[in-house]
């Protein structure tokens, strides 16, 4: 999926069978976020990559109605981290540098990208590319299952447990 020669430094597999159990494993890596971190949310429509984002935002303190950003492309909520919520699925490639990404990473706050595989080839030149990769699959017609995959020295110390499969 990445197109890129990275490796993980963790990963882990975990089904949900809701929307609201989708929303409590963002709230989990909420807790685990800090100035700075990317996580970049891929899936097919309607795999559940806003619910993921909401349950982030709800860890991080955001009190606002967490929306997909697909039509504004950038939405911004205030909470513990700030929380820059991207929607790239109306974006080119080519389109991306626009966006001004880098800017949102040098910041304070959390930047979580939807569509986040199309982050990824930009990625896999920077000299030591950090971010979490979380991608959603449909297996039925509630479960989705969740692979959180982390890249970077700064993910080695912190880790989620409790998935169906953690390397």
């Amino acid at each position: 999926m990445y197109g890129c020669d990275i490796q993980p430094c963790w990963e882990l597999e975990t089904v949900t069978v809701s929307e609201e159990e989708t929303r409590a494993w963002g709230e989990r890596l909420a807790r685990l976020l800090r100035p700075g971190d990317l996580v970049l949310v891929s899936g097919d429509l309607g795999t559940g990559k806003t619910r993921l984002v909401q349950g982030i935002a709800r860890g991080l303190g955001v009190s606002e109605r967490v929306t997909s950003p697909t039509f504004a492309l950038i939405r911004e909520y205030r909470g513990r981290l700030p929380l820059h919520h991207v929607d790239l699925y109306r974006l080119e490639q080519d389109e991306l540098f626009s966006l001004g990404l880098e800017e949102y990473l040098c910041g304070e706050g959390v930047i979580c990208v939807e569509w986040g595989e199309k982050v990824i080839a930009g990625l896999s030149s920077a000299p030591t590319p950090e971010f979490i990769a979380v991608e959603l699959d449909w297996l039925g017609e509630e479960e989705r299952r969740l692979q959180l995959r982390a890249f970077g020295k700064s993910w080695r110390g912190r880790r989620l447990g409790g998935g169906d499969r953690d390397d």
